[in-house]
């Protein structure tokens, strides 16, 4: 019986192939521009690490008050920590795993001396950074804490840039011209860049990468540079003359990650930054009351509004046009099927019952969905690609439209089609095949 109602469908959508066309170009239409920006709006807005997002915190201290300096969570508190901070609260031991953490930017000096040196994206961190964070490697290992104590002249690649300088070889244990200095390659990270980039989210965390990982104290030593933004308690507070002046400043310039896998290991790290902060507000260094926050993955991300207001803005709008284009599908359905009264009301009358018409239409509104939402997924690739002049290059290239958002969207479209033609249908069935005839 199915086959035998596919069959009436498509031989009904072949008699009004204009009508036809219509109503699937609304449906795809729809159907690509929503599913555009959803899959926008998922690379943006999606779970960066899903397996520990909820074991990773970051630590906040007001060392403010009311001054207004960015950058800042939602609540006025600054983003990252001073120096002094970060070292303090890493000398507490009090996670089962931290990284400290700051970008920089380093030049390297390529093994072929045909090729130019590289100006590429540095992170000064500690050995913690790589298991904490779950980063891949292709080749090599992280170093370890020793390194750290000593303050090693080692550095781990990612691949992009191993690909670059090494052509995609096995470089563990070369050297490598960092700078001015010599440092031994312990390790290549495999792909790894986590959208939002939620463990340092600084302008650019939608896109940008690291290149180059080398010990956070070996860069202090360094006194590398942050690129991250300098936020000061005031404006006379930078610049400076010396690199210990920043370092005992109160501008926030470091950034903090703890591991805490269990509530009781979170409760006690709120208490013991509690503690450190009331310390240093009864020394007078604060004269406002205590502030922290320990927040996980997913509430940094809120806090700190990482997803941009447009593509929030860009779903609205998008779903709002799906549904005036299912309004339009189902002024158009309703204009296909009234002039089939008497079409119908034969078949009423040789026996056909109500539900039959019903399921008949249904599956005529049906096809219409499966059509557009073949036209919705062309769309929705050649969305991805205009929007290039609307968002970072970059971005895009890690939106990906995979088989879960096709589902989606065939599923959507076929729904939102079944629900567009519900009123149609139900007006199909309803005809009265004795007016009909006699009218006619």
């Amino acid at each position: 019986m199915f086959g035998y109602y596919l069959t009436l469908a498509l031989c009904s959508l072949r008699r009004s192939p204009a009508l036809t066309a219509l109503m699937i170009v609304a449906i795809g239409v729809g159907i690509g521009i929503s599913m555009t920006t959803l899959a926008i709006f998922r690379t943006a807005a999606g779970n960066p690490i899903p397996g520990k997002s909820a074991e990773l915190f970051a630590p906040q201290i007001d060392n403010c008050g009311d001054c207004r300096l960015p950058p800042m969570t939602a609540d006025r508190i600054p983003v990252g920590l001073t120096y002094r901070d970060a070292m303090a609260l890493m000398s507490l031991h009090a996670a089962a795993a931290q990284a400290v953490m700051y970008p920089t930017a380093v030049a390297v000096t390529p093994p072929d001396p045909q090729i130019y040196p590289l100006q590429v994206v540095a992170r000064a961190t500690g050995a913690d950074f790589f298991p904490m964070f779950d980063v891949p490697f292709r080749y090599g290992a992280p170093w370890g804490r020793q390194d750290d104590a000593a303050h090693a002249a080692v550095v781990v690649l990612s691949r992009a840039l191993n690909d670059r300088l090494f052509g995609g070889a096995d470089s563990v244990g070369r050297t490598l011209r960092v700078d001015t200095q010599d440092y031994r390659i312990v390790g290549v990270t495999d792909t790894w860049q986590p959208v939002p980039r939620f463990y340092d989210v600084s302008p650019g965390a939608l896109t940008s990468a690291d290149a180059l990982f080398m010990p956070f104290t070996r860069a202090v030593d360094l006194q590398l540079t942050s690129n991250s933004m300098l936020a000061c308690r005031s404006i006379h507070s930078a610049p400076f003359k010396l690199w210990q002046e920043l370092q005992t400043s109160e501008c926030t310039w470091v950034q903090l990650w703890v591991e805490l896998p269990t509530a009781a290991a979170v409760q006690r790290y709120t208490q013991l930054l509690t503690a450190y902060a009331t310390e240093q507000r009864l020394t007078g260094r604060f004269q406002w009351p205590t502030r922290v926050r320990l927040r996980d993955v997913n509430q940094w991300l809120r806090a700190q509004n990482v997803v941009p207001a447009q593509v929030r803005i860009a779903v609205i709008v998008a779903f709002a046009l799906l549904v005036a284009c299912l309004v339009n599908a189902m002024g158009i359905i309703l204009a296909r099927f009234l002039p089939r009264a008497l079409d119908v009301s034969v078949r009423r009358a040789t026996g056909a019952t109500r539900s039959a018409i019903f399921l008949q239409s249904l599956i005529e509104v049906g096809m219409i969905g499966v059509l557009g939402a073949g036209l919705g997924l062309l769309l929705s690739g050649l969305g991805l690609r205009v929007s290039r002049l609307l968002l970072p290059v970059n971005l895009l290239e890690l939106v990906r439209f995979d088989g879960a958002d096709a589902a989606i969207a065939v599923a959507l479209s076929i729904l939102a089609t079944l629900l567009a033609g519900l009123y149609p249908t139900w007006r199909m069935s309803r005809v009265q095949p004795a007016f009909q005839l006699k009218v006619q």
